[in-house]
């Protein structure tokens, strides 16, 4: 009777020692991007289509490149910058917000040689087709370019790593912003990233299952200037593993068997 005792005591802690170290694990289904299969009919689809989402409007305290060309390249001066040095700390990010257009509290810009323009609320499309229109009426053949000069997105929280970091890009997808940040640790609940979005009243906070492959016809798959992605810690961050701890384990369980052979033998 004894016998059967100690070995169900000690089959008892061999369990106990599994399930600890079992739940402990982060499990691979809620490390894997876009499981979910959406079916249409009998055929598994494969091609998503974007919801287009809003497009970004300028606002107050935005900082905009604008350049105008022109084949007579003397003409360009007038609608530019003071821009006499065109050295290679022009194209970083330093020289590129210096030689912007900062937008006023008002709204406005200070275009050159024409004066106050009023560009808030408008697309980058809608203010190159004003800024188009102002200049020809001053040159003829001219080429305006608009374009955001700083588009920068914040990444916090779970990422390899963390910061702000500059987009050159027009199109830019929430997983291209992941893989600038090294990708999501192994501890990211991926299934509820927040996205904070700039809006014209305020901030707007998004949850994103990345999961789900559906996320690639979300309106928020597209990232826009400003936004912060967070990606928060799963439950247990401090006792859970990346990889079922197969060594440690069987170290544990040797541990413990010796230690309850040498109390009874003692």
């Amino acid at each position: 009777m004894k016998f059967y005792r100690s070995k169900f005591f000690h089959l008892s802690i061999l369990v106990v020692l599994i399930i600890l170290f079992s739940t402990s694990c982060v499990p691979m289904k809620k490390i894997k991007y876009l499981q979910s299969e959406v079916k249409k009919g009998d055929a598994i689809q494969t091609t998503f289509e974007h919801k287009k989402s809003e497009d970004f409007k300028i606002q107050p305290g935005d900082n905009l490149y604008i350049r105008v060309n022109n084949a007579l390249s003397t003409t360009e001066n007038i609608f530019s910058l003071d821009q006499e040095s065109r050295s290679s700390n022009y194209y970083n990010d330093v020289g590129i917000y210096l030689n912007s257009y900062r937008v006023s509290d008002s709204g406005y810009i200070d275009f050159p040689f024409v004066g106050k323009v009023f560009l808030k609320d408008h697309t980058l499309e809608q203010a190159q087709e004003l800024l188009q229109s102002i200049v020809d009426d001053y040159l003829k053949g001219t080429t305006v370019i608009v374009r955001l000069a700083i588009f920068k997105v914040t990444m916090l929280g779970e990422f390899n790593r963390p910061g702000e970091y500059s987009v050159y890009e027009s199109k830019f997808n929430i997983f291209d912003a992941i893989a600038q940040a090294g990708d999501l640790t192994t501890f990211a609940k991926r299934n509820k990233i927040y996205l904070v979005r700039q809006t014209e009243s305020g901030s707007k906070v998004v949850h994103l299952d990345l999961n789900d492959i559906g996320i690639l016809e979300s309106e928020y798959y597209t990232i826009m200037p400003n936004d912060i992605i967070y990606a928060q810690p799963v439950k247990g961050k401090n006792f859970a593993f990346r990889e079922f701890p197969y060594s440690l384990i069987f170290t544990t369980i040797s541990t413990t068997l010796l230690l309850i052979n040498f109390f009874k033998t003692n």
